[in-house]
């Protein structure tokens, strides 16, 4: 099976500077692969690059066979913070229906197979009960689980989530995490952003960044006390101090 995202010597700049220079990695079809690394690392950066959202400086990269552009119909990207502009009346059920609009095209009506799909999403983010309640009455876990139920709403084979998990009650993030594990299970390749050795440790596939990727591939390959030092400049600690306590084994099962 060819690998979902290819990229060949990326240099990404936002501006003037460079975000993210000279890297090569991968990211397998059908798993799951999360970019971790310090703030300002290059994650988020990278993300964008795949999403289409950031044109590349040089180098190569393929994503799902072709150059990565905006809105990419097979693309679907959950950003970390979506801003709802104060008092704009939109419902949990409106909301997550915008996922279908790639597939609808102008001023199409929504079809019975369409409003099933997005009931199916508001079911799988346990959000049916706030279908009618408008986007700004929610918490922000709440708006979390929306803007992911209105991702996987879309038709897609790759879903980008920037830091899906952060700063979310535990029953939004059990929710979403549940998502991310299931949908590898549907043929989809899910990519995250996060900060969590826990959560990288759980995926099928890390990319570590540092300004540029240290490291691409399995997470026991790649989430090594070396490659962390590099990566955290934790040069200065034991090596059993970085490999030990950076990852409890329980709070994933998942080995699929």
């Amino acid at each position: 099976m060819p690998d979902a995202v290819v990229g060949k010597n990326v240099v990404v700049s936002r501006g003037e500077r460079v975000a993210l220079r000279d890297s090569d990695f991968v990211i397998p079809q059908g798993s799951i692969t999360a970019i971790i690394g310090p703030n300002g690392s290059g994650k988020s950066t990278l993300l964008h690059a795949i999403a289409g959202l950031l044109p590349i400086s040089s180098g190569a990269l393929s994503v799902l066979g072709a150059t990565p552009q905006l809105s990419q119909p097979q693309i679907a990207y959950v950003l970390q913070y979506t801003t709802i502009p104060k008092g704009t009346p939109l419902t949990v059920r409106e909301a997550v229906g915008m996922g279908r609009y790639p597939s609808l095209g102008l001023l199409r009506r929504p079809r019975s197979q369409d409003k099933q799909r997005v009931v199916q999403a508001m079911e799988r983010l346990d959000i049916t009960h706030l279908a009618d309640r408008h986007l700004a009455e929610l918490s922000g876990g709440q708006r979390q689980r929306v803007y992911v139920a209105q991702g996987i709403t879309q038709d897609h084979s790759m879903l980008l989530l920037d830091e899906p998990l952060t700063g979310l009650d535990i029953n939004s993030a059990k929710t979403i995490d549940s998502i991310i594990h299931e949908e590898p299970e549907r043929g989809c390749s899910v990519v995250l952003t996060t900060h969590d050795l826990e959560e990288a440790r759980a995926a099928n596939h890390v990319i570590l960044t540092d300004g540029h990727v240290v490291a691409s591939g399995p997470p026991e390959e790649v989430l090594t006390a070396t490659n962390l030092a590099t990566a955290y400049g934790l040069g200065s600690l034991h090596e059993t101090d970085v490999a030990a306590p950076l990852f409890p084994t329980e709070h994933h099962d998942h080995d699929h």
